[in-house]
């Protein structure tokens, strides 16, 4: 494809050497594959006692018994982060040993690091009159994320943590492409965590932005979205080889329309979408695939709807995988990120869009997945819309030199 060998000639490309994340459709490759190939069936599911007011919600919970880790660092989110990473455990040593560890970069995202603790932690000081020994402050400082990263993995590069509420690990591509073509470093450990807890679900919730049932994007009835847990990492270097997964293009804005809604002409998400199609060297008609934002609640889904079809009218078959993972606010940038490279390392049929079948005809006509729909084009876009008008889209596609 004419695009990519253009890229590839102004060594652009940025490659994907490895990838595992661990949410709500599974917690390995293996699992996690398969629950896309059946995503007609969602593995959300009902709680309670997480809301203030004592009602149920829906949400992407992490099933797997995670390893404990040091006092400083013994967060949630730092325990699903340090699970995900020891899959990639072979991957990384190599490149340590190939590059050193000073010439590799930690970039990571969240929203909650470890406040979760810290709730915990006031509760048993309202009980009991002191914080308990467990508690340190620590874990609830956003860096404690990438801190804890690079010192797990002996990482002595520059290490720092991106927080933009829903697009935070979303920015872990823009710094980690910027420090590859600087030459500052030759890998970077890309990822994002966050992990469920009441603050963000009763925020949410106090929003009315919490859907009572499984969400269902972009239709008539949908009425918010389900907040999941998740942690994803990738390792990106420019060395690679034909057939590897490689990120293409980065796109970003930031149009500040207001603290929690997106502009209603979807200036920030089409001018993040065609940045990327710029930084990638593609037209619209090179994408096969559009991964969308796609929370279900009613003004989000509205301007993504517009955005998509102002850039890419009807022509490119778009779903989101939300339903199947809930929306895990920092880390979903890359969660869908790790779905993207499934679906063109493995040639799995496009996540169909889990729906009530009622489509909003209210919305700008774009195309949905169809059943068994395999990627025509080897390139996909993936959007990530986030509070303050946070934009990010991100470009992946294979190297076919």
């Amino acid at each position: 494809m004419m695009p990519l060998e253009m890229n590839k000639k102004e060594n652009h490309l940025i490659y994907i050497n490895d990838w595992a994340m661990n949410c709500a459709i599974g917690d390995n490759k293996k699992m996690i594959k398969q629950s896309l190939i059946d995503s007609s069936h969602s593995k959300l599911c009902i709680v309670t006692g997480r809301l203030n007011d004592g009602k149920q919600t829906v949400v992407g919970e992490i099933k797997t018994v995670l390893p404990d880790v040091e006092a400083t660092f013994n967060s949630r989110n730092n325990r699903i982060a340090y699970y995900v990473l020891q899959q990639m455990q072979t991957s990384i040593e190599k490149a340590i040993n190939q590059y050193g560890s000073d010439r590799i970069a930690v970039i990571v995202g969240t929203s909650t690091s470890g406040i979760s603790e810290t709730d915990q932690a006031i509760l048993y000081k309202n009980k009991h009159g002191e914080f308990p020994r467990s508690y340190d402050y620590q874990h609830q400082e956003l860096g404690n994320l990438g801190q804890f990263v690079a010192k797990q993995l002996g990482i002595n590069g520059p290490t720092y943590t991106i927080s933009t509420a829903c697009s935070s690990s979303g920015r872990v591509f823009i710094s980690a492409k910027r420090l590859l073509n600087a030459g500052i470093v030759d890998a970077v450990i890309v990822g994002g965590c966050d992990s469920l807890c009441k603050l963000t679900l009763n925020g949410f919730h106090a929003l009315e932005a919490l859907s009572t049932s499984r969400c269902s994007p972009f239709s008539q009835n949908r009425n918010g979205i389900n907040i999941g847990e998740a942690g994803a990492f990738m390792l990106l270097s420019k060395e690679g080889t034909g057939g590897d997964v490689c990120l293409l293009g980065v796109g970003d804005s930031s149009d500040a329309y207001h603290i929690s809604a997106p502009d209603p002409q979807g200036k920030g998400a089409i001018k993040s979408m065609q940045k990327a199609l710029s930084d990638a060297h593609l037209s619209a008609d090179d994408i096969g695939y559009i991964n969308a934002h796609g929370t279900a609640t009613k003004l989000n889904d509205e301007v993504e709807a517009k955005a998509i079809y102002s850039v890419f009218k009807d022509s490119v078959p778009v779903s989101s995988t939300k339903p199947l993972t809930g929306h895990t606010l920092g880390a979903a940038s890359i969660v869908e990120a790790c779905i993207c490279c499934f679906i063109l390392s493995d040639n799995i049929s496009l996540p169909m869009q889990i729906n009530d079948g009622v489509w909003d005809k209210t919305l700008a006509s774009i195309r949905f997945v169809t059943a068994s729909e395999k990627l025509a084009k080897k390139a996909i876009i993936s959007n990530s819309f986030a509070f303050g008008g946070n934009n990010v889209s991100l470009i992946f596609g294979v190297n076919n030199g």
